[in-house]
C-alpha cells in the first residue's frame, strides 16, 4: 500500500508527468535520469516513486481527459450550451441571457406576466461547484413535515428578474432548469426571492455575491405546482 505521505509526494510529481513534461526537465538535468537508471539506491528510490506517481495519476484521471470529465454532465460547463445527453432537451438561451432547459413539460395554461405561481425549487451556486443555497424543502410548515412552496406573482418585483423570466412559459407539473446570469440575479437585485432560509445558506450565497471577483451565475431547478 502507498502511504499518505508518499501519495502527497506523488501528487507533486504526477502533474508534470501527466501533462507530458520530459523526465530530464522534471529533474533539471539529463544526468538525473541516468542516475535513476543506474544502481544508485537514491536513483532507484526516485524511479520507484515516479512509477507509483504514474499509477496514481492514472487512477485519479490526471492527464486523462476521459476520466477527468467523468462528472455529472449538468455541472460540466453548465453555463455553456454543451451538447445535451441523449434524448434530453438542449438549453434555450433567451434574449436576456437566461437559459432554460425542460426536463418535463407540464400541461394546461402556461405562466405569464401577471400569473401567480406556486413552485418547489432549489438554487445552486455554479461558482462554488453547485453548492446549494436555497431549497423549498427547508420551508417547513411549523409543527409539520410539509414544505411550503415559493409563491410569487410574475412581474410584481418580488422575485429575481432572471428567475421570473425562467418560469414564464411553464405549465402545471413542468420541471425546468434555469440558469440566471449575475446581472439578473442577487448581485444587482439583493433581497428578492428565492431568499435563503438558513444562516448557513445565506453565508454561502454572500460568499459569492459579495466577492466581485467571483461569477455569481445561479442555477435553479423548478417544479411548477400551481398557477392562477
Amino acid at each position: 500500500m502507498i502511504s499518505i505521505v508518499r501519495i502527497a509526494s506523488i501528487a507533486i510529481l504526477a502533474s508534470p508527468i501527466a501533462f507530458g513534461f520530459p523526465l530530464a526537465m522534471l529533474h533539471g538535468k539529463r544526468s538525473s535520469v541516468r542516475t535513476m537508471a543506474s544502481g544508485d539506491p537514491a536513483g532507484n528510490d526516485r524511479r520507484s516513486l515516479l512509477t507509483e506517481s504514474v499509477l496514481v495519476a492514472t487512477v485519479l484521471g490526471i492527464g486523462n481527459p476521459e476520466r477527468a470529465s467523468a462528472q455529472p454532465k449538468d455541472f460540466a460547463n453548465i453555463d455553456t450550451q454543451a451538447p445535451p445527453p441523449d434524448g434530453a432537451a438542449p438549453f434555450v438561451t433567451l434574449s436576456s441571457g437566461v437559459r432554460v432547459k425542460d426536463f418535463k413539460v407540464g400541461s394546461g395554461e402556461t405562466a405569464k406576466a401577471g400569473s401567480t405561481v406556486s413552485v418547489q425549487c432549489n438554487g445552486r451556486l455554479l461558482n462554488l461547484n453547485g453548492v446549494a443555497f436555497y431549497n423549498t424543502k427547508n420551508n417547513k410548515v411549523e409543527g409539520t413535515d410539509f414544505a411550503e412552496p415559493l409563491v410569487f406573482k410574475i412581474g410584481s418585483g418580488a422575485a429575481l428578474p432572471g428567475f421570473e423570466e425562467g418560469v414564464v412559459g411553464m405549465a402545471k407539473g413542468g420541471i425546468r432548469r434555469i440558469i440566471v446570469p449575475a446581472e439578473l440575479g442577487y448581485s444587482k437585485y439583493p433581497g428578492l426571492e428565492p431568499i435563503p432560509k438558513t444562516p448557513l445558506d445565506q453565508k454561502a450565497l454572500d460568499s459569492v455575491i459579495k466577492n466581485p471577483r467571483r461569477d455569481a451565475t445561479l442555477l435553479f431547478d423548478v417544479k411548477l405546482e400551481r398557477l392562477k
